[in-house]
């Protein structure tokens, strides 16, 4: 037996901020939680393939750079994605890149890096 990711949790200062920003982000639609917090789901049904994004309130400011991020491949052009992410509010982040790689490292508005894959990961 195995287990599958489900979910990705993420604890947020600003939970509208971060519902806006994300939703727009990954296209998903919101849930919105009794207790502030808020789901995003794939648009339709939901899918295995396709985990959802609880937003909860941690009324924290985040602090360093993220343990886990998350990679997101475009359905196109990589660098088109990119510029759409910064105009909802993403931003360019250094962590060492030397400019070669495959990917182009972003912050959220609150500062939880993520990365945009030029092409999805394959064996």
């Amino acid at each position: 037996m195995v287990v599958r990711m489900a979910q990705c949790t993420v604890d947020v200062e600003d939970v509208d901020l971060m519902v806006a920003f994300w939703s727009a982000a990954l296209g998903y639609e919101i849930e919105q939680g009794d207790d502030g917090s808020a789901k995003l789901w794939p648009p339709g049904q939901p899918s295995a393939m396709a985990p959802t994004v609880w937003l909860q309130g941690s009324g924290t400011t985040k602090r360093g750079k993220n343990r886990l991020h998350l990679d997101l491949v475009a359905d196109g052009d990589p660098q088109a994605e990119v510029r759409r992410l910064i105009g909802l509010g993403a931003r360019h982040v250094d962590v060492g890149q030397s400019g070669t790689e495959q990917f182009t490292v972003l912050a959220d508005p609150e500062g939880n890096e993520f990365c945009v894959l030029d092409a999805a990961p394959t064996r």
